[in-house]
């Protein structure tokens, strides 16, 4: 089974919540496939859970199928779709999790669940929003006995509960009925609302008309009566229905978060969607129009399919928050299972989030930028150096004394020349079919270099994460890969892709920087500074715990030099 394959069947429509309370998320759900058969393989009173690929400083509950966070007076809560029952999708329900740092997380009792006429036939993603009063807010996808979707609200039962445990959905539901425009079975999604300067709550919620995808625009006074605008926000042609859509200011300059609610000269806007077609995501930079309530991104912006992505990886329905404690928007995603079915059945879990990482603008003002959460690096443990270190063509060197399955590793690459760069093929539009063709084994001129991570002592298996340097017409192109080709030797039921990303970097310096976060089954990297991310699950059989390698690698004719490299042993976070 194939990723597409496992994707569209099996989990085609998790919600992934995000909500940041003081602005918060929560994520998209389309219809999934369920699989009772499996479900009753292995019942929640008797699931072995299996500790090998399990995640140490990645966000999971102990068991069973996730995918799916909120601040309000000084914690964060992250809810998340959970099966209680099985490692599979089915028996959802919201759970609900609290924390002080975005890495050490503590486990409430499950926050929401179907249970009444506008959301019996499921409680799907949305939104939080911080009313006057500090009052939090949740907007939420529900589906009702006709098998619409809905938008409902639902608020804390005790506002004096500083962990928001229970919460109470209102008889007044729903307060956004689809009209006689809209598709029923494809509008959700609602996102966190900003207040205008007229005063009116607005909120965007994901739709598609025909191929079209579609941002309907909704407005409020009172945040229970909502009107459809006469225009949406925006739209797209050949993008298909936009789930988990996310749209958010950000400052110029700096990296500065900002309230969703803030216009201005001084900012630019961003629009995410996710694309229920091809299960990737894309976002453009731009101006919010908020006299007329139109978004247009800007001419640097592609505007679908081949635009810009958070992740160029396994990173689906993404959401940001703003973090008012430390002035910064911060972007969550949900990194799924590049295994079968059967496999997530047999290990007991599936599932985890990505790393928090915080977001703003490029100087560039081009696209944004992004890097793990300061949090993070108080998990670093043992810390090994490598600084001067020539690499030529066909050599690698090992990293030693480290955990190398679970690890954190920043590396500074550089090179005297670029006149070894292979040609670059303008056809080549697609990174990742690029990776594919030219993998780390192909050599090159200048690259491919990089990390062999989660390798076998042999190298029977390892997972590169590499840059090549392209010569074009006016320019050179670099190419960021995460190849899982060679991570497992295990054949059946892995979908093993050869992620990769442009990097639109200046090269004036001769340098190319990297980090790469390396959890066991999860291989988290951001090159040029955060320019380019991508996020791989892998399944290794020999290159696992004590077993596990790293390495510095060359397979250009162009020496490379390590520059500096810091690489930490990463302690685990308290999850439970």
């Amino acid at each position: 089974m194939n990723f597409f394959t496992k994707i569209l069947s099996l989990l085609l429509g998790f919600a992934f919540f995000s909500l940041f309370i003081n602005n918060g998320v929560v994520f998209v759900h389309a219809l999934p496939k369920f699989y009772p058969e499996l479900q009753s393989l292995n019942r929640a009173d008797d699931a072995v859970i299996k500790q090998l690929h399990r995640t140490r400083f990645h966000f999971q509950p102990r068991r069973h199928w996730i995918n799916g966070p909120m601040y309000f007076n000084g914690i964060y809560h992250l809810f998340y779709q959970y099966n209680p029952k099985g490692a599979i999708w089915g028996n959802i329900v919201w759970a609900h999790s609290v924390s002080r740092d975005l890495v050490n997380w503590k486990a409430l009792k499950h926050a929401i669940y179907p249970s009444k006429p506008f959301d019996i036939n499921g409680c799907w993603s949305g939104s939080a929003t911080v009313l006057p009063g500090n009052k939090p807010v949740i907007l939420y996808t529900g589906v009702d006995p006709q098998n619409r979707q809905v938008q409902n609200y639902a608020i804390p039962a005790n506002l004096s509960d500083p962990y928001l445990t229970d919460w109470i959905k209102p008889d007044d539901n729903p307060i956004v009925d689809p009209d006689s425009g809209v598709n029923a079975s494809a509008f959700r999604d609602p996102t966190t609302a900003w207040l205008s300067n007229s005063g009116h709550w607005k909120t965007i919620i994901g739709s598609k008309r025909r191929k079209r995808g579609v941002a309907y625009l909704y407005r409020s006074k009172d945040f229970v009566k909502w009107t459809k605008a006469k225009h949406p926000l925006h739209s797209a042609p050949n993008t298909g229905m936009w789930e988990c859509p996310d749209f958010f200011p950000v400052p110029l300059s700096g990296k500065q978060g900002l309230d969703v609610s803030v216009t201005g000269n001084w900012v630019k806007h961003v629009l995410k969607v996710s694309l229920d077609v091809t299960r990737y995501e894309y976002y453009t930079v731009g101006k919010y129009y908020h006299e007329r309530d139109r978004y247009v991104p800007d001419n640097t912006s592609v505007d679908g399919w081949s635009g810009l992505r958070y992740d160029y990886g396994n990173f689906y329905a993404s959401k940001t928050f703003y973090d008012p404690a430390k002035k910064r928007r911060v972007l969550w995603g949900w990194a799924n299972e590049s295994d079968s079915a059967v496999d997530d059945i047999s290990k007991g879990w599936a599932g985890i989030q990505a790393i928090p990482r915080t977001v703003w603008l490029d100087p560039n003002r081009k696209q944004l930028l992004q890097w793990p959460v300061e949090e993070l690096n108080g998990l670093r443990g043992k810390q090994v150096k490598m600084s001067h270190q020539k690499l030529y063509k066909e050599q690698h060197v090992e990293v030693k004394g480290i955990t190398a399955a679970q690890a954190d590793v920043e590396v500074t690459f550089s090179f005297s020349s670029l006149d070894k760069a292979e040609p670059f093929d303008p056809s080549w539009v697609d990174a990742q079919a690029v990776c594919g063709k030219l993998g780390s084994k192909v050599q090159g001129g200048v690259g491919p270099f990089g990390l062999l991570t989660l390798a076998s002592e042999n190298l029977q298996e390892f997972t590169p994460v590499f840059f090549r340097i392209f010569k074009a017409h006016h320019n050179h192109v670099v190419l960021l890969c995460s190849d899982a080709t060679s991570s497992s030797l295990k054949k059946d039921g892995l979908y093993k892709p050869s992620f990769a990303g442009f990097v639109d970097i200046d090269l004036s310096s001769k340098k190319l920087p990297l980090r790469t976060l390396i959890d066991h089954s999860v291989v988290e990297s951001f090159g040029g500074g955060g320019k380019t991310c991508i996020t791989s699950r892998v399944y290794p059989t020999k290159a696992v715990f004590g077993d596990a390698h790293l390495y510095v690698f060359n397979n250009g004719s162009e020496a490379i030099t390590v520059d500096y490299l810091s690489a930490w042993s990463m302690r685990s976070a308290t999850i439970n």
